[in-house]
C-alpha cells in the first residue's frame, strides 16, 4: 500500500480481513495476478442431456431409497426422499427413465421459492388457554373453514397456506370479491376496476399487485438478491401484460453497526448485507425506470440469521389488452429475455436446502442473475 510519503507495510491479517470484506465468496473471487496465456475464450463442449439410467429400479419398495438419496446428494437436489420416490413410481408407470432436466425442472418447481412448500405442511394446533388471544384467533380460524369448506372441513388439512388464503376464500364465498378476476395464470393479484379520464369518460382496467421476498439470495448474495427481488416481482404483473407503475422496498437485518469482528461464522456482515441489498434493489429500479415510493429497514436481532428483503409493485392494463388463452398441444414455445448466470435451471432451489457454514462459497449458482434492461425493453414493449 503507498501514500504520498512512502510504502506502509500492511499485514496478512489485515489484508485477509480487507479480502472478506469486499470479496463474497458466492458471486466473487480474487483475480489471479499472472497473465493470462490468452484473451481468447475457450470454446467448450456442450454435452447432451444424461438420461438418469436406472433411476426406475426399485419402484413399489424401499430397495432404491439409498440409490435416490446419493442421486440427490450428487446433483445438489431439494427434494426429500419422498417427493424423489414419487418421481421414481411415476416414471417406472410410463416405464423409462427421466432426464436430468426432467427431474432438476421438477426439482424447481416443487421447492419453497416456487410452490411455497413449507407452508403446505399439515400442522398440529395447540391453542393454549381458552380464553387467550391465540385460541381466539384459532376459534375464528375453524369457523371461517367450516364456512369456506363445509363438511370436508373436518378432512382438510391446516397449514399456514391454508391459514394464509382463508381470508380471500371466505370473502369470495360471501360474495365479496366479485371484482377479482380469476384465470389460470396465477401471476399477480388483479382486481377489475372502472378507470376515469379527464374527460369523464371510463373504461374497464385491471389494477394488478404483487410482492415477492428474497430472504435468502440476499443473505448469501446481497445486491443480486435485492435486485432480483424487485425484477421478480415486477415480472409477473408483466406476464399479465401490465405496466408497473410504483415500487415498495421492505427490509429487515441485524445491527449493521457491529465490528466486522463479530461476524458470524459463514456469514457476511451485515453491514456489507445492508448497503450491497440497498445499492442492488436501487440499481435495478433506475435501470427499469422504476419509482420506489416507500423504503422501510427494520433492524433486530432476529433478522441476523437470516435477512428479510421483500419488494411490491403496484401495475394497471386496459382490460380489452388482456387475451386470456390456454396452451393446447402443439403450440410453439418462445423464450425471450436476457441469457441467465449460473443459476440456470434449479436457479431457485437454494431456499429449500438445509444450509452450513460453507453455503456462502458453495450457494452462488442459487441466485439468480436479473437484467434489468432487457426486462424494460419487454416491459415497453
Amino acid at each position: 500500500m503507498f501514500c504520498s510519503r512512502g510504502q506502509f507495510p500492511v499485514s496478512a491479517e489485515a489484508l485477509n480481513a480487507v479480502k472478506r470484506y469486499l470479496i463474497n465468496p458466492v458471486d466473487s473471487r480474487e483475480a489471479s495476478p499472472a497473465l493470462p496465456a490468452s484473451l481468447e475464450e475457450a470454446e467448450t463442449a456442450v454435452a447432451d442431456v444424461p438420461v438418469l439410467a436406472g433411476f426406475i429400479a426399485g419402484s413399489g419398495d424401499s430397495s432404491g431409497d439409498a440409490a435416490l438419496q446419493a442421486l440427490a446428494q450428487k446433483y445438489g437436489l431439494a427434494m426429500g426422499l419422498e417427493d424423489l420416490k414419487f418421481c421414481r413410481d411415476y416414471f417406472a408407470s410410463i416405464k423409462r427413465d427421466p432426464t436430468l432436466a426432467e427431474l432438476r425442472v421438477l426439482d424447481t418447481y416443487w421447492s419453497d421459492h416456487c410452490r411455497h412448500t413449507t407452508f403446505t405442511t399439515a400442522l398440529q394446533i395447540d391453542g393454549g388457554a381458552p380464553d387467550s388471544g391465540l385460541q381466539h384467533a384459532l376459534n375464528l380460524y375453524e369457523e371461517a373453514r367450516r364456512e369456506v369448506y363445509g363438511a370436508a372441513a373436518k378432512n382438510r388439512r391446516r397449514s399456514l397456506m391454508d391459514m394464509a388464503t382463508l381470508g380471500a376464500k371466505v370473502l369470495k364465498k360471501r360474495g365479496l370479491a366479485d371484482d377479482v378476476d380469476e384465470s389460470e395464470e396465477i401471476n399477480a393479484c388483479t382486481v377489475k376496476i372502472e378507470a376515469r379520464f379527464g374527460d369523464g369518460s371510463t373504461e374497464p382496467w385491471l389494477l394488478l399487485f404483487k410482492n415477492e421476498t428474497h430472504n435468502h439470495p440476499t443473505e448469501i448474495e446481497p445486491f443480486g438478491g435485492a435486485a432480483t427481488c424487485l425484477g421478480g416481482a415486477i415480472r409477473d404483473p408483466l406476464s399479465g401484460r401490465a405496466y408497473v407503475h410504483q415500487a415498495m422496498r421492505i427490509s429487515g437485518g441485524g445491527d449493521p453497526r457491529e465490528s466486522l469482528g463479530h461476524t458470524l461464522p459463514g456469514k457476511l456482515p451485515q453491514i456489507k448485507i445492508a448497503r450491497d441489498a440497498a445499492v442492488g434493489y436501487s440499481s435495478y429500479g433506475n435501470q427499469i425506470g422504476l419509482p420506489t415510493g416507500q423504503v422501510a429497514e427494520f433492524y433486530h436481532p432476529g433478522f441476523l440469521a437470516k435477512r428479510m428483503e421483500l419488494g411490491a409493485v403496484i401495475a394497471a392494463v386496459p382490460a380489452k389488452w388482456v387475451r386470456r388463452e390456454e396452451p393446447a398441444p402443439g403450440d410453439a414455445v418462445i423464450l425471450v429475455g436476457g441469457k441467465t448466470g449460473r443459476d440456470g435451471i434449479g436457479g431457485a432451489t437454494g431456499s429449500s436446502k438445509v444450509h452450513t457454514g460453507e453455503s456462502v462459497e458453495t450457494a452462488g449458482a442459487e441466485v439468480q442473475k436479473g437484467n434489468a434492461v432487457e426486462e424494460r425493453k419487454l416491459q415497453r414493449l
